[in-house]
């Protein structure tokens, strides 16, 4: 029997900032413009550096999950999404495994919700104090205890402009959360400089451009091998090649095929004799939430290693949690639990390292699943809770009664939401191993979420006749 903690923490909850309910239906043109501004504020803040901070040439512990998590380095948005995403995944996992007791009514909801604002805000002043106290923006020592709390301010007052900003989108004034914005953003402009990045870096071979489409160019300019220049822009060590946007845009495709599976349950209602309709179970039934709470669950792992390893390097214990290795201005995992949970770099890794890629396989495809079938007791889309939206819309599952539709429901749903999520893994597991630009859970991030802002676009659309009704 689980906790009813929830209850305990109302007094808490209740002083915390919110975004107010809309009081009238937001215009989609309306919403177009809070989802604008919205972007605007979180681009802003990606540039504004933190005020005290020391910089730093070291590497970037936190390379690999950055663009997943919407943080970048050394600005307000240090901490980006991670804190919200993490608190949800706790919050989930403590409810789906009914240590805490969540119950059904919009009360209980409200509050689930609330605890879950609250403890978002306490890892977030926890990340702050970790990263100042672990020497990131400098030794402590250096910086005096005056500029340590003042940096420790900064990130938890951005932290709060995140969790407001996303409760503003989803209490409907914007289109879609900011979660899912701001990690589509992040990732579509990695993979458009990735493609048309003008830097040029020295490879030892003469100096190229990043950009994959610019170095080709500029590849089959300067060669007079023209074989061989094309040669090296599909296949470059080291630089974004032609053979990862390809992969890209393949998972792309991939993924827009497979949104399109879905099962489509026949309803009538109860109320009006002869009026039919249907209720589609998506293979994705709880889209792109498997990978975010797994990309959350696993740069904690990081997060956590490398301040171990830092403090403790050598310790048997550390080692088994991580061993890491630097590269220019990244880090990355060469042993340990860390070393298997990430992907394997290249084919030739694989071929190898076999017992990498199978672990990394087994808990990519066993993680999403299990996230995705839990997700679905507390986000209010479990059989139940899709049987009691139906009753209160007064319609009924054409062939069942009342009772039975909790039942016909079941054999659905759970399997959607473990399949769905199965298959979310595989999918990042083919890109990661294709080679995709930004990881194959940053790709399918980004298309999940572009393909909801597409139909939310033409759901909005048929609701008000058409394009022109839309934003005039």
């Amino acid at each position: 029997m689980g906790f009813k903690i929830l209850e305990y923490l109302q007094p808490f909850c209740s002083v915390l900032p919110e975004v107010s309910k809309p009081e009238r239906k937001i215009q989609f043109r309306e919403k177009v413009l809070w989802t604008a501004i919205t972007l605007f504020i979180f681009l802003v803040c990606c540039q504004i550096p933190l005020f005290g901070i020391m910089s730093s040439e070291s590497a970037d512990p936190f390379y690999w999950m950055r663009v997943i998590m919407a943080s970048n380095r050394g600005t307000l948005m240090e901490l980006g999404i991670s804190p919200i995403v993490t608190s949800g995944l706790i919050m989930q996992l403590l409810a789906g495994t009914k240590i805490i007791e969540v119950g059904d009514s919009v009360k209980d909801r409200a509050l689930f919700n609330g605890a879950q604002k609250l403890f978002g805000m306490l890892i977030t002043v926890c990340q702050a104090v970790v990263y100042v106290v672990t020497g990131m923006y400098g030794e402590p020592a250096d910086l005096g205890m005056g500029i340590c709390l003042l940096i420790i301010i900064q990130l938890l007052c951005s932290g709060v402009i995140v969790l407001l900003l996303d409760e503003l989108l989803q209490k409907g004034y914007g289109l879609g959360s900011g979660i899912s914005l701001f990690i589509a953003t992040n990732i579509c402009e990695t993979i458009v400089w990735k493609a048309f990045s003008p830097a040029t870096i020295n490879t030892g071979k003469g100096t190229e451009f990043e950009g994959a489409i610019i170095a080709l160019f500029h590849l089959l300019a300067t060669r007079t091998d023209k074989v061989r220049g094309l040669r090296e822009a599909f296949y470059r060590q080291n630089l974004p090649n032609l053979m990862n946007l390809m992969a890209t845009i393949a998972v792309f495709l991939i993924v827009i095929y497979f949104q399109g599976f879905r099962v489509d349950l026949p309803i009538k209602s109860a109320r009006y004799r002869g009026q039919y309709s249907s209720y589609p179970i998506k293979l994705f039934y709880t889209s792109n939430i498997p990978i975010i709470l797994q990309s959350a669950l696993v740069s904690n792992i990081y997060f956590l290693s490398q301040i171990l390893s830092s403090k403790f390097a050598g310790n048997i214990f550390v080692n088994l949690i991580g061993t890491w290795g630097e590269s220019g201005y990244q880090r990355y995992p060469t042993g340990g639990l860390c070393y298997y949970l990430s992907p394997p770099e290249t084919i030739s890794h694989i071929i190898t390292d076999p017992i990498h890629a199978i672990i990394y396989i087994a808990f990519m495809l066993g993680s999403c699943a299990f996230l995705s079938k839990t997700w679905i007791d507390v986000s209010g889309s479990s059989a139940k809770d899709v049987a009691r939206q139906l009753r209160d819309q007064q319609m009924l599952m054409r062939g069942h009664r009342e009772k039975s539709m909790v039942h016909e429901l079941n054999r659905y749903i759970p399997t959607a939401a473990a399949f769905g999520g199965l298959c979310i893994g595989a999918l990042s597991v083919l890109a990661d191993f294709l080679g995709a630009i930004g990881s194959g859970t940053g790709i399918l991030l980004a298309v999940t979420i572009i393909y909801q802002y597409f139909e939310i676009f033409v759901k909005e659309q048929s609701e008000v006749g058409g394009m022109s009704t839309l934003f005039f």
